[in-house]
């Protein structure tokens, strides 16, 4: 959306509605665009560090008020074109057109069903998550809760009824809302922009499970710049755990000044901690509407993977960033831009091009903005990606879908396809893959002689490359959308359910008859006939690297990942283990996780290895590796070994005295303790190295031991170092006496 065009459009209806409290609403929102700069996002190739303006906990969604009330037919402005298009003339064949579907598609429908209907605004913008037991849908300012037959389990409640309890800029919604399940925490996410005098992203996620409970509110300050567009997924790692974002950033709400690349601190969101941080980086304006990964399936990303983002570019490539994030320094390192090469493409038209029957009222192409969502999975040998946006195929709008291997690595596209069987319009996409490897694509369809329509389409492993078969129906519309209102779907999401790993869902908008913002959504689901598959079994290890002392151990849970109904035992062995260091596992063999345990001899060889964890199952083998480095432990000496005091009168210092620590060790000396034992309660110990660096080989580091006593008598104690490399804790006897 364009904040000035909001200002000037709320203003004219609140006009409309003449009162007086639509009317300071709208001054409040019309400052987006006339507020001071001081928050202004310019920098670039530097983190943006924010911190929540507010935190508040939600009233369970379940008390929240219904809210069926319609508004005067509204249409939201157009997200902000990309100011780099190159507008090509171009009516030439898309060159990797599928003319024709390969055959019936090899998928079964399920169920269908209306979700929210018309709020008086245009687009819907329907967005979607799949839980265990629960659907949540947002449409623009509106969301609702249903389970898996299509019951009501919460009737649609205004977004902003939410976030209520944050007060401020959460309190008046601007739309765009995402809605995410995260399914390692097994918990809700819903966002969406707030809006006032300054523009807000407003972030909520759920205390449990159940989606119709409490929330956890955040809202982060964008200023007087303009979060356009946002969209969220969740990048669940055990040490980049993120809810990534990415945004369009509009100065004063009108000029595009580049895209921030986000991400949320995930763990502490989860935790409810008000200090949450996002952190972001800013691309170059020439790069656009970038989409983040979004994971599917049971198995995270590996340990250390960067949240990923993508964008197409100049109609022959996409651009694949990726961003590393450390909440705990407060920095975020953007990569560079990579470059995948792809088949030439002439984006769809952004604004008014799509035909509909019966009308002349043409609908929006948004062909620049690639559709969400960017949704990466695990396999067993590698990981995979699928993405879409809308191309024109000579002048007809059609849906190019990718597939990429390795996205976070050496990635390399497989396959990519446009699909236009005929001469309807598709577009308004959203791709996804289940486990089996099925790929499927939901849409919308239009032409001259259709009203607007849900469709899907989708291909098997076994299916030539690059192409889909026949698409089915989910529901074929009975009007078209009228009277000068050109936006449409804008946030549409293809689902896999967590529960099986196969069922796709899909949600979008339809019109039931002709007419102005007036639109209903549909959920409806479908599975391939080829999934589940074959059972079968993946392993994943926790950490992935591991350094051990000689002389020590060292542990990694390995989980043995079931798909398709595996529920065998699987036996576990190592190999490519130096000479002197051996492995156990307990249990093994395992059906859920088992520990290694790394042990290397006082013998052990010294140096880095990569050790192979083999699970085999019948004739089933899968394999996961390991970095394991093995080192000598740091040799400690204290001198003097013990410290004395005379007499002391209560109350009085004595000291401070001092302890060299030496290290004749071949590897750095790391205090992560210092601990006083026995009764000394007012003894002190302080480093003189004081910047926190390790005691290096070969170099000392003293302690400064300063005595009080609380009162006569003598004293026993000692202080006691404990390091954070594998030795054994060295220790300082503590005498005194006093009266």
């Amino acid at each position: 959306m364009n904040a000035l065009q909001v200002a000037i459009k709320l203003g004219s209806r609140a006009e409309k509605k003449s009162s007086r409290t639509s009317r300071l609403r709208t001054l409040a929102i019309c400052s987006v665009v006339l507020a001071a700069s001081a928050f202004a996002k310019t920098s670039k190739n530097s983190t943006l560090v924010f911190h929540p303006s507010s935190f508040a906990v939600s009233q369970p969604v379940s008390e929240l008020p219904d809210d069926f009330d319609l508004i005067q037919p509204y249409e939201m402005p157009e997200p902000h074109a990309n100011p780099n298009r190159v507008a090509h003339p171009w009516t030439a064949e898309d060159p990797v057109l599928q003319k024709q579907p390969l055959g019936p598609l090899a998928a079964t429908k399920g169920i269908d069903f209306d979700g929210i209907g018309a709020t008086g605004f245009s687009p819907s913008d329907a967005n979607m998550a799949i839980g265990p037991n629960h659907i949540v849908e947002t449409v623009n300012i509106q969301f609702a809760i249903y389970d898996k037959t299509g019951a009501v389990v919460k009737n649609p409640t205004n977004i902003k009824n939410l976030f209520t309890p944050l007060g401020g800029l959460c309190n008046a919604s601007l739309g765009d809302p995402v809605v995410l399940y995260d399914r390692a925490a097994d918990r809700w996410l819903i966002s969406m922009i707030g809006g006032g005098s300054t523009s807000a992203e407003c972030v909520a996620v759920s205390k449990t499970s159940d989606p119709t409970g409490a929330y956890f509110l955040y809202s982060y300050s964008f200023g007087n710049n303009l979060n356009d567009y946002p969209k969220l997924g969740i990048w669940a790692t055990a040490t980049n755990s993120a809810y990534l974002a990415s945004y369009d950033i509009l100065q004063n709400g009108v000029t595009f000044i580049g895209s921030d690349l986000c991400g949320f601190d995930r763990a502490k969101m989860l935790a409810g901690n008000a200090t949450a941080a996002q952190l972001c980086q800013m691309t170059p304006k020439s790069e656009f509407s970038y989409l983040p990964s979004d994971m599917d399936g049971p198995i995270p990303p590996a340990e250390g993977t960067p949240g990923l983002f993508i964008q197409p570019q100049g109609g022959t490539k996409l651009y694949l960033r990726k961003l590393t994030l450390d909440f705990a320094s407060g920095t975020a390192t953007l990569s560079g831009a990579k470059v995948i090469p792809v088949a030439a493409y002439t984006e769809a038209p952004h604004g008014a091009y799509v035909p509909q029957s019966g009308t002349t009222q043409l609908l929006d192409g948004l062909g620049d903005l690639t559709m969400y969502r960017f949704a990466v999975r695990h396999f067993a040998d590698h990981d995979r990606a699928v993405l879409n946006h809308s191309v024109l195929n000579g002048t007809q709008v059609a849906v190019r879908w990718y597939e990429l291997y390795d996205p976070a690595g050496v990635v390399t596209l497989n396959q990519q396809g446009t699909f236009a069987p005929d001469s309807t319009h598709r577009w308004m996409g959203s791709a996804a893959e289940d486990q089996a490897g099925n790929i499927a694509v939901g849409y919308s369809a239009s032409s001259s002689d259709i009203h607007p329509a849900i469709r899907f389409a989708g291909r098997v492993p076994s299916d030539p490359l690059g192409s889909l078969e026949s698409e089915i129906s989910m529901i074929e519309g009975a009007g078209s959308q009228s009277t000068g209102v050109s936006r449409w779907g804008d946030y549409s999401a293809l689902q896999v359910d967590p529960v099986d790993d196969c069922t796709f869902w899909y949600v979008a908008q339809y019109e039931q008859a002709t007419g102005t913002s007036n639109w209903h959504t549909r959920i409806g689901s479908f599975t391939f006939d080829t999934c589940p598959g074959t059972p079968d079994f993946d392993l994943t290890a926790s950490p992935t690297s591991l350094t051990i002392a000689v002389g020590k151990s060292g542990n990694s849970t390995i989980t043995v990942i079931p798909f398709a109904g595996f529920t065998d035992s699987v036996t576990l062995d190592a190999s490519g283990l130096p000479d002197g260091v051996t492995a156990t596992f307990n249990p093994n063999p395992a059906t859920t996780t088992s520990t290694l345990t790394l042990t290397a001899a006082s013998t052990a060889t010294l140096g880095t290895a990569t050790i192979t964890i083999t699970g085999t199952s019948g004739a089933l083998s899968h394999q996961v590796s390991l970095q394991l480095a093995v080192v000598n432990a740091p040799i400690v000496t204290l001198t003097p070994s013990s410290l004395t005091w005379g007499k002391v009168l209560v109350g009085l210092t004595k000291g401070p005295k001092t302890v060299t620590v030496s290290n004749s060790g071949s590897q750095p000396l790391n205090f992560s303790d210092i601990a006083i034992s026995g009764d000394f309660a007012l003894a002190t110990v302080t480093k003189s190295c004081a910047t926190g660096k390790p005691v290096a080989p070969g170099k000392t580091c003293q302690l400064k031991v300063t005595f009080t006593p609380t009162q006569t008598g003598s004293r026993t104690g000692a202080v006691t170092l404990t390091d954070d490399a594998p030795d054994t804790p060295q220790s300082i006897p503590l005498q005194g006496t006093g009266k």
